[in-house]
């Protein structure tokens, strides 16, 4: 498997994550099966805010750290741009040139 660099752009998070995938017995993950598990993520996610904005949570919860729960939903979100053939940088692109011309207030 590839070591992940200190320094990366988006579509080398992308490739990193493909990569991963295969190593790791992932690859054949549906883009259902994956945006089911990006749900559980953000869930995850809401928890370790929660915990960190000191408000209270199931005591039988594990609760990660909001980074390590960021970092979870980039890898599934890379995972279901990577099964659909999306460059994350050119859809950010594209998209931030149709929101430059709407109104936002």
């Amino acid at each position: 498997m590839r070591v992940l660099p200190n320094e990366l752009v988006l579509h080398e998070i992308q490739r990193y994550v493909a990569d991963m995938e295969k190593d790791r017995g992932f690859a054949d993950r549906s883009v259902l099966q994956q945006c089911l598990l990006l749900g559980e993520e953000v869930g995850e996610l809401f928890k370790a805010v929660r915990k960190r904005e000191s408000l209270t949570i199931g005591t039988t919860s594990v609760v990660g750290t909001v980074d390590e729960e960021l970092a979870d939903i980039l890898i599934f979100v890379c995972a279901i741009a990577n099964r659909y053939g999306v460059n994350l940088e050119e859809a950010l692109q594209r998209k931030e040139q149709l929101n430059e011309s709407r109104a936002w207030r």
